[in-house]
């Protein structure tokens, strides 16, 4: 029955296919996700779209490729708006874009040599960057495919670490109705010291990785013996049409608007495989669902393979515990200047995939008691959230993401003790007044006790053991500001500060959850990390970057002086078992667990890159 349902949706899906108002089922359409670590294509996008040129959903992210070349051909429209600064990182973008509108990258205004085109009857190719862009006559079938390669030198007083990456990445797009895309990225740390080379970790006393409190992509390492080693496949097929499409992806998403790091979706952990849904069947509302495989670093005791140890002798290879997710976001954008996204989630970690999840437009909070209570069993983790962004004028924007665990009025009250585990995060971008190009842009965010954990380790809120949300985690606050400048084309200056501040460090204990949320939230301080970095990067041509920065953080944990609480966590043995740290042990073991050791302590860090694909 199940089968047969999925295969009459798609069959209507197709049915619909060569229709849509006002002949947009005809246009250029593919739904091929731009990598959110092209972080140039959208700053420009946003300063765009915060100058008022231009109307983007920030709440929902990556974007599709075509979509960001309609959005550019918006801004072609009123270039008249724009300073020559602009127009010029403007063609040089629709360059980049040139397949989306049906087209092949000419260059012609920088002169690139380096351009060669073929025609034939059937179709035109271009080598451009050195990517090759193929086009049939038709425009039925579009492809592109582009090597990756890449290297950083990063020196501080602790040494020299070199970061390298290799790959490739294609592209294709078929009949106009079918796009497949698929990369492949081999990444490498080396340098003095193999865990600090491992700049996501942080490391407990049993030698196990704890995720470390910075902003770095989450990776999951293979074994090295000179550093870490990681690779990172990401691809995926869609169907669409005008209204809207349906895939099957391994990607990094980010829900919530932020500018350094959502409290929401994040993108922090590895990208996860997963079945998405996204709806656009007018220009002030769109709807998006995932349903996603998340790796649990979890072991299943009661899951196992027998494996052959040695003649004679048989022994158990656990497998790790499964871990889904599903999630929904609405967005209204009712006036240009007001967008409003809100939604809900749910991890569970049931045997097999349960079906009401599938289900897109649900309350997984209330399906979840539907198939638990019955039983008188623990509830899955369900969450729920929202964002707002407001453009009052031209130049500001003002947005907010409200992320809520468990919310209670009750906890509302100051009599009352325990608090909601919430988080929320604040922040503005002033953009292009009084100096084009130049724009000013701060986030305060907070997350309280027992936002982001739960009292089943595979229930967290987490993907590979890094937080889904906010990098930070539970009980924590971070301050970013930051300073921009595009003086030319394809040229951005930086100067950044982050704040950092992790507060008393709690376990979901279940039978002392009510005390331990009774705590005072942001009490006394565990960890605080200050960094000041200055980046300069220029975009050669389109999608390879050079880049220098320059850093200092200064990282560093404090002992409580408080007496330990319930559920409090204040050191544990190499054997796994807790006990009660003070003073510099306490601080040595906060200070390894949430700090690599290569940015422990103070640090004047200089790293410089070439980078082809990011």
């Amino acid at each position: 029955m199940r089968k047969q349902f999925v295969l009459s949706f798609i069959l209507v899906f197709i049915l619909t296919l060569p229709y849509g108002r006002e002949g947009v089922g005809s246009l250029h359409a593919q739904r091929i996700p731009e990598a959110i670590e092209y972080t140039e294509i959208y700053d420009f996008i946003e300063e765009l779209t915060t100058d008022g040129v231009i109307s983007s959903n920030a709440a929902i992210k990556p974007y599709t490729r075509d979509h960001i070349a309609r959005l550019l051909e918006e801004a072609q429209s009123k270039d008249t708006l724009l300073n020559q600064r602009q127009r010029d990182d403007l063609y040089f973008y629709l360059q980049d874009y040139a397949l989306e509108c049906d087209a092949l990258p000419v260059y012609k205004s920088y002169g690139h040599k380096h351009v060669t085109q073929w025609i034939t009857n059937v179709s035109n190719l271009s080598l451009a960057d050195p990517s090759l862009h193929i086009l049939t006559k038709d425009k039925i079938f579009k492809m592109r495919v582009r090597p990756i390669l890449g290297m950083d030198l990063s020196y501080n007083k602790k040494g020299l670490l070199m970061h390298r990456v290799y790959g490739a990445e294609i592209q294709m797009d078929i009949a106009k109705h079918l796009s497949i895309w698929g990369s492949i990225r081999d990444n490498s740390w080396s340098g003095q010291g193999v865990k600090g080379s491992r700049l996501t970790y942080g490391w407990l006393p049993n030698g196990s990785p704890s995720p470390a409190l910075n902003n770095l992509v989450g990776v999951q390492y293979k074994e090295a013996n000179y550093g870490g080693d990681f690779s990172d496949s990401r691809g995926g097929i869609s169907l669409y049409t005008w209204w809207g499409s349906i895939g099957v992806q391994r990607e990094r998403i980010t829900w919530g608007d932020a500018q350094h790091c959502s409290n929401i979706l994040s993108a922090h952990n590895p990208a996860v495989p997963m079945v998405t849904l996204q709806l656009t069947p007018c220009k002030w509302f769109q709807f998006d669902y995932f349903h996603a495989w998340l790796p649990s670093n979890v072991q299943d005791s009661t899951y196992y393979y027998i494996e052959r140890e040695k003649e004679g002798v048989t022994g158990r290879e656990y497998r790790p515990a499964n871990k889904f997710m599903a999630a929904n976001m609405f967005t209204f954008m009712p006036i240009k200047y007001i967008q409003f996204s809100f939604g809900n989630s749910i991890v569970y970690a049931e045997r097999n995939v349960q079906a009401a999840y599938f289900i897109p437009i649900a309350f997984f909070k209330s399906l979840d008691h539907l198939l638990t209570k019955g039983l008188n069993s623990e509830n899955q983790n369900s969450q729920a959230f929202a964002t707002i962004t407001v453009r009052p004028t031209d130049h500001l924007r003002l947005y907010g993401s409200f992320f809520l665990d468990e919310f209670k009025l009750s906890r509302l009250k100051k009599s009352e003790p325990q608090k909601n585990p919430v988080s929320y995060l604040v922040g503005f971008n002033w953009s292009g007044w009084p100096v084009k190009g130049l724009s000013l842009r701060g986030e305060f965010m907070r997350s309280y006790i027992a936002s982001y954990t739960h009292s089943i380790k595979v229930l967290d809120y987490t993907s590979n053991s890094y937080f889904m949300g906010h990098y930070m985690g539970d009980n924590a606050q971070s301050i970013f500001v930051q300073l921009s400048y595009r003086p030319v084309r394809s040229l951005r200056l930086t100067l950044d500060y982050t704040n950092d501040t992790k507060y008393n460090v709690y376990d979901y204990i279940r039978k002392d959850i009510g005390t331990i949320i009774s705590q005072k939230p942001f009490g006394e301080k565990t960890w605080r990390n200050d960094i000041i970095n200055f980046r300069a990067v220029y975009e050669v041509f389109n999608n390879c970057y050079a880049h220098v920065d320059l850093t200092y953080n200064n990282a560093r944990a404090y002992a409580p002086s408080s007496t330990r609480s319930a559920g409090e966590d204040r050191g544990w043995n190499a054997d796994g078992t807790s006990q009660e740290l003070d003073g510099s042990a306490l601080e040595n073991y906060y200070l390894n667990k949430f700090t690599p050791a290569y940015l422990q302590g103070k640090n004047f860090t200089v790293t410089c890159g070439l980078s082809f694909g990011f």
